[in-house]
């Protein structure tokens, strides 16, 4: 498989770590949209949300419950923060192994994009 995700994964491409677990590894974006800007993938390669089921709730869940505990670390939840998951080409998906983008550091204007 040829996915970058799954590729940082396996060390094959470097990446600067933020938090890691045995379901989920976030690492610093390295074209930031914001003065933090991380992404939190599933060890698991699931192509993007079309693909997860109803087998994959837990995995989606402590995605976000980990995106939250990251968030409180990085003291964004002072004055908030964004967590992104853009699904399938229109979507915005450029990687197409399902990943969280959490942002924040600054205002984040609406509608993004």
């Amino acid at each position: 498989m040829n996915c970058l995700f799954c590729r940082i994964l396996q060390g094959e491409i470097p990446a600067k770590p933020v938090f890691s677990d045995e379901l989920c590894f976030a690492f610093a974006d390295i074209q930031p949209q914001a003065p933090t800007h991380i992404l939190l993938i599933p060890r698991r390669h699931i192509d993007s949300l079309v693909q997860a089921t109803a087998e994959d709730a837990d995995l989606l869940g402590h995605l976000l419950a980990t995106a939250a505990q990251i968030a409180r670390q990085l003291q964004l939840d002072h004055g908030g923060y964004r967590v992104v998951l853009n699904t399938g080409d229109d979507g915005g998906q450029t990687v197409h192994h399902l990943h969280l983008h959490l942002l924040g550091g600054r205002s984040l204007a609406w509608p993004p994009g």
